[in-house]
C-alpha cells in the first residue's frame, strides 16, 4: 500500500471519528438539556414561567416550588420511605419469584413447560378485567388498606419472565449436567450456578421491577384510603390534584395566582421522585445493554 492510500485511509477515519463524536455530542445534548430545563423550572418563580417561559437558566430564582412540595415534611417523607420500601422488597422478591419460574420453563427436562409457558403467555392476551380484580383484592383477599395491596399486583410480569428464561437459555445445560452428576440439587444448582451467571438478565429485570414499584400510583388509588399508606407517587397526584383545585376556587373568586406555583411545582415533584432512580441506574448500567439485548435476541 502507497504512502498516499494510507493518508488518505488516516484522513477517512478521522473524519469519520468526527462526525461519530458530533452526532454523539447532539444525542446527549438532546438528552441533557430536557433535564436541564426541570431543574431550572423548578427554581424559576412561577411569575417568570408564566411571562418568559421556561429557561436554561433561571430568570426570577424561587424555592418556592419546593416549599410548597415539602409544606407537610412528615408525610413526604413517610411516603418516600413506604416507596423505598416497597421497591427494595418487591425488587428482590419478584426477581427471585421470576428468575425461578424462568428456570423452569427454559428446562428442557421438564415435562409440562409447554403448557405452563402458555398458560403464562395467555394471562397477556386475557384477563378478568378491573372489576373482577378489585373484587378478588378486596373481598376474597382482603387486601386493601395493607402493605400487601401495594407489593402484590406488580410482584410478577410475564413480559419479564420472558426475557428471563430466552437469558437463561444461553447458560449451557452442561453446567446443569455436571453439578447433577455431582451430587446438587435443583435448588442448589439455580442458586449457587445459574444466577451468579445470569447477572446481566437479573440487572435488566430488576432495574424495570424497581421502577414499575417507584412508579405505582394506580393501586394505592384503588386500594388505599390510609395515609400512611400513600406511595410517593400517589402523593403527588393529589398534591398536584388539591392544588389544581385550589387555582380553580381562586380563579372563581379573583383572587391571584400567579405566585401559587404550577408549573415550577411540577418540575419540582418530577426532581423529587428521579433523583433515587437516577443514582441506582449507574450500579445496573454496565449490565443493563447486555442483558435486555441478549434477553431479547436470542433463544
Amino acid at each position: 500500500m502507497s504512502t498516499t492510500s494510507v493518508k488518505k485511509s488516516h484522513i477517512d477515519q478521522r473524519v469519520l471519528d468526527i462526525i461519530g463524536y458530533v452526532f454523539i455530542t447532539v444525542i446527549c445534548l438532546a438528552c441533557l438539556i430536557p433535564f436541564l430545563l426541570i431543574i431550572s423550572g423548578s427554581l424559576t418563580s412561577e411569575s417568570s414561567i408564566t411571562s418568559d417561559g421556561f429557561r436554561l437558566w433561571p430568570k426570577q430564582f424561587s424555592w418556592g416550588a419546593y416549599a410548597f412540595a415539602l409544606k407537610h415534611p412528615e408525610q413526604f417523607v413517610s411516603s418516600y420511605l413506604l416507596t423505598i420500601a416497597l421497591t427494595v422488597t418487591g425488587t428482590i422478591v419478584g426477581l427471585f419469584i421470576s428468575a425461578m419460574t424462568a428456570y423452569v420453563l427454559q428446562r428442557q427436562d421438564f415435562e409440562w413447560r409447554s403448557g405452563f409457558s402458555f398458560f403464562f403467555y395467555f394471562t397477556t392476551l386475557f384477563n378478568g378485567g378491573l372489576v373482577p380484580w378489585y373484587i378478588l383484592m378486596v373481598n376474597y383477599l382482603h387486601m386493601k388498606n395493607t402493605f400487601w395491596a401495594l407489593l402484590v399486583p406488580p410482584l410478577l410480569n410475564v413480559f419479564y419472565i420472558i426475557i428471563l428464561r430466552t437469558f437463561l437459555r444461553t447458560i449451557p445445560d452442561a453446567i446443569t449436567e455436571s453439578a447433577k452428576m455431582d451430587g446438587a440439587g435443583d435448588f442448589t444448582i439455580f442458586l449457587r450456578l445459574i444466577l451468579p451467571l445470569a447477572k446481566p438478565g437479573l440487572a435488566t429485570i430488576g432495574l424495570f421491577t424497581a421502577l414499575n414499584y417507584w412508579n405505582d400510583w394506580f393501586n394505592s388509588l384503588l386500594f388505599v384510603q390510609n395515609e400512611k399508606l400513600y406511595t410517593l407517587q400517589y402523593l403527588l397526584y393529589k398534591m398536584l390534584g388539591n392544588l389544581e383545585g385550589i387555582r380553580k376556587v381562586m380563579a372563581i373568586t379573583g383572587m391571584q395566582v400567579t405566585e401559587l406555583p404550577g408549573e415550577s411545582l411540577k418540575m419540582a415533584l418530577a426532581i423529587l421522585v428521579t433523583g433515587p432512580i437516577i443514582f441506582l441506574y449507574p450500579f445496573v448500567q454496565r449490565y443493563f445493554v447486555q442483558g435486555l439485548t441478549v434477553g431479547a435476541v436470542k433463544g
